[in-house]
């Protein structure tokens, strides 16, 4: 297997980076992606999180989740929206202190691998895979996807050439021939799609148990020195989220996103589409920060261990969730 070496030492560059300082009263950095549109990001042009949290935000894109792991624990960013559950399991089970704060979304319509069309690959052919050279971004929701797809049609890792790439990158690899598969979400997945075909649907994935959802993730020093801005944060998101979800303000907010994730309308309200943004109860009760979350990330951990993509998992994920700040979101 070809991709061991480089998750490690992602891991082990979070592990090492981890103390994270707590951000200065007045300025904080959030990290957030570009061609993954949400209600955040209504409140973020409209500036709704300054003039509740009374800070400065800069906002930072970026292009996969483990980039943000290391960025927070670098110190560079104190609060990560929409941060896959893979890659935050690697940056904590390297000791990384990072903790999740609430479920961004879920979308398991909108992460998958696509295979090159001129493979004529499907899932009743999923074996002629092997030998095969394969782009995954290494410890991301995308890549979790991969190994338990993988593992799903008995396709061997060892027999496969895996490379890490980005999502964008293994588009335009795809369109261009170089590679044979790619795996990636949003826009970035679109692109493929216009270039090859996906082995499972998102509601064929969900019955393997293969969920796909994001979090809001925090240094734990952050949550701890600046729970109450961070419940302040959380709320606005929520507010957002309820303005989206109750189908009124769609007309309002569609251009705003849109434009602030650098996609058009069309392209934006169908990924949309795809998304669920569950309410603050939701993501208080056993399905998610209750209990739900916390056994998924030891899953998912387990997984990688078992693909030998990291060293070790963790015991539990408990210490990895906090919902102070939300439930104080909740109570605003």
């Amino acid at each position: 297997m070809k991709f061991k070496k480089s998750l490690a030492v992602l891991a082990a560059t979070t592990s090492v980076l981890a103390g994270v300082q707590a951000a200065q009263a007045d300025d904080i950095t959030v990290a957030y992606f570009l061609e993954w549109p949400m209600p955040f990001q209504y409140a973020k042009v409209k500036g709704m999180y300054e003039e509740a949290m009374g800070v400065n935000i800069n906002w930072v894109s970026f292009d996969t989740g483990t980039a943000m792991s290391a960025a927070m624990a670098s110190g560079d960013v104190h609060i990560s929206v929409s941060q896959g559950v893979p890659p935050f399991v690697v940056a904590a089970s390297a000791g990384q202190d990072i903790q999740i704060v609430d479920v961004a979304v879920s979308y398991s319509e909108n992460d998958n691998c696509v295979v090159a069309e001129a493979l004529e690959i499907d899932k009743t052919s999923a074996g002629e895979l092997s030998g095969k050279k394969v782009a995954v971004p290494l410890g991301t929701a995308a890549h979790y996807g991969f190994l338990e797809q993988m593992n799903h049609f008995g396709v061997s890792l060892d027999s496969l050439e895996i490379v890490d790439m980005a999502p964008a990158e293994s588009a335009a690899a795809l369109a261009q021939g170089s590679i044979d598969m790619a795996c990636g979400w949003g826009g970035a997945l679109r692109r493929m799609k216009e270039h090859g075909n996906v082995l499972l649907t998102g509601a064929e994935k969900e019955e393997l148990g293969i969920l796909v959802f994001d979090v809001t993730s925090a240094p734990a020093s952050f949550v701890a020195e600046e729970g109450d801005m961070l419940a302040k944060f959380l709320k606005v998101t929520a507010d957002a989220n309820a303005m989206w979800n109750s189908g009124d303000n769609t007309a309002e907010m569609l251009p705003v996103i849109a434009k602030d994730a650098g996609m058009d309308e069309g392209d934006t309200a169908s990924t949309m589409a795809t998304f669920i943004f569950p309410d603050v109860d939701s993501q208080l009760g056993e399905k998610w920060l209750a209990g739900g979350a916390q056994t998924f990330m030891k899953g998912v951990a387990d997984v990688f261990v078992a693909a030998g993509s990291i060293d070790g998992a963790l015991d539990s994920y408990e210490n990895a969730v906090n919902t102070g700040p939300l439930a104080a979101a909740n109570g605003m």
